[in-house]
């Protein structure tokens, strides 16, 4: 897998939003598709299942407005499309780390405290 042969892209899917909201997903994968032919020249596209995943993890009707895309044209002129995650690490030892997902908050435990009953016998 050589650098020329891969491009990585922040493609806008608000176009989805125009359409009814039962098919929103639906326009969202062909959007990838189309933006993929467009800029790779090719009409072999291949969504990688991970990206899929990911797009219709939030449903039918609500997928994400904008995604960054990794794009891989093989030696068959077939493109692969996956998302893109940004590595980070020192770029002069060579090293690479992906960056963690963000945590979610821990909820912070509050202990009651009990009063002791006052006598009311003095």
């Amino acid at each position: 897998m050589s650098e020329e042969n891969t491009r990585i892209y922040t493609v806008n899917l608000a176009k989805a939003w125009d359409t009814p909201k039962y098919r929103r997903t639906d326009r969202v994968i062909n959007i990838i598709k189309e933006f993929t032919r467009r800029h790779m020249q090719t009409n072999k596209v291949k969504v990688d299942q991970d990206l899929n995943r990911h797009i219709w993890s939030r449903g039918k009707k609500n997928p994400p407005r904008k995604i960054r895309l990794r794009m891989i044209k093989e030696d068959d002129d077939t493109v692969v499309v996956s998302s893109f995650i940004e590595e980070k690490g020192s770029e002069l030892s060579g090293e690479s780390v992906e960056v963690e997902e963000p945590k979610m908050q821990e909820e912070k435990k509050v202990e009651k405290v009990e009063k002791e009953p006052k006598d009311k016998s003095k």
